[in-house]
């Protein structure tokens, strides 16, 4: 789907162009026709010199220094959360709104979390930077979040099932070269990841908590409840990582006050933006993630009674982390930015110690 904003041109940066989120943001914004007057592509010194084609011309990588946000409208920033924290500030003073992909700020008070098909008025009073939810949570949030409008969930379950584009392409990159590693009778090699991911999985590797909650998990629980607005939504989450090179999945189960007709639960889902609703149950046919490389809506099917509670449904879900999950958000909010001309800061100014 492409947009012509009918807006004025503007200055955009992309910070982290080089990655994998920074190329889909590349071919996004020629996709969806965004309104660019000038395009700078910012990376660390190690890729700066490198030529990108963007709408038929060759840019140039360039470092990223405190002089490159200077005239620069918008940045759209996926170079990690280090990168994130030391830029961000000074890309705003230099007058830019900052949409950032990593974890640095989303749960700042200050900050708005937004996906643009459930909160989108989130976005308005920002003060300089809004951030990108993590892929798991925007997922799992545009799948739900029309059945939370109707009924409000009162428990999430979710179980995902992570490809290694989550890790970036390099990991993806890794996963290729395992995979023909074992192939051919070889020892599988691990430096992205921390483990062989090929022919096998294993629970996510972030860092755990006290109660043995790793950080992937604890992003799904913190930023689904404040991107719903419910501070005390019960959640509770188990990341895997998976040997598919893009597109993750999720298992979820919900639990309502009262049980559900299931062909409306259906309905309600089939009808949400940004969802595509994928169930042929006579051939057994549901959202795979081969099915939802590439492709900008969350496949969603297998929606069914949980059979041991009757307030609860089943559902299955796949979306391509690198566009939904990550570039795709962040450009949908640019555009919520421009069409309701919310690009200039209007919240308290932000206090961005880490």
């Amino acid at each position: 789907m492409s947009h012509s904003l009918g807006s004025t041109p503007i200055n955009v940066a992309i910070l982290g162009a080089t990655g994998a989120v920074g190329t889909e943001l590349l071919q996004l914004l020629e996709e969806r026709k965004f309104p660019i007057k000038k395009l700078k592509l910012l990376a660390s010194p190690r890729s700066a010199g490198q030529s990108i084609k963007f709408r038929g011309q060759d840019l140039t990588v360039t470092a990223v220094d405190a002089a490159a946000f200077e005239g620069i409208d918008l940045v759209l920033a996926s170079a990690g959360g280090s990168t994130s924290k030391q830029w961000a500030a000074i890309a705003v003073k230099a007058g830019a709104a900052v949409i950032d992909n990593s974890s640095a700020f989303r749960m700042n008070p200050n900050v708005p979390l937004v996906v643009p098909e459930i909160n989108p008025e989130a976005a308005e009073h920002h003060a300089g930077i809004i951030a990108n939810p993590n892929c798991t949570t925007i997922l799992m949030g545009v799948a739900i979040y029309p059945l939370h409008q109707v009924q409000p969930i009162r428990r999430i379950v979710v179980s995902t099932y992570q490809s290694a584009s989550g890790a970036g392409a390099r990991a993806m990159a890794e996963v290729q070269q395992q995979s023909l590693a074992i192939l051919q009778g070889q020892e599988p090699e691990a430096e992205i990841l921390p483990y062989p991911l090929a022919f096998n999985l294993f629970p996510h590797n972030s860092p755990l908590n006290e109660q043995g909650y790793c950080q992937e998990e604890m992003k799904m629980v913190n930023e689904t409840r404040k991107i719903f607005g419910v501070s005390d939504l019960a959640v509770t989450a188990t990341c895997v990582r998976v040997p598919v090179l893009r597109a993750h999945s999720e298992a979820i189960n919900l639990e309502f006050e009262q049980p559900w007709v299931i062909a409306q639960a259906r309905e309600h889902i089939a009808q949400a933006p940004g969802v595509r609703l994928v169930e042929d149950w006579q051939r057994n046919y549901f959202p795979m993630p081969m099915d939802a490389s590439g492709q900008d809506d969350v496949l969603v099917g297998r929606i069914r009674q949980d059979l041991s509670r009757p307030n609860c449904l089943e559902l299955w879900l796949c979306g391509d982390q690198i566009r939904k999950g990550a570039a795709l958000n962040a450009i949908q909010i640019a555009e919520l930015l421009l069409e309701r001309q919310w690009l200039k800061p209007s919240g308290q100014p932000l206090t961005l110690a880490s």
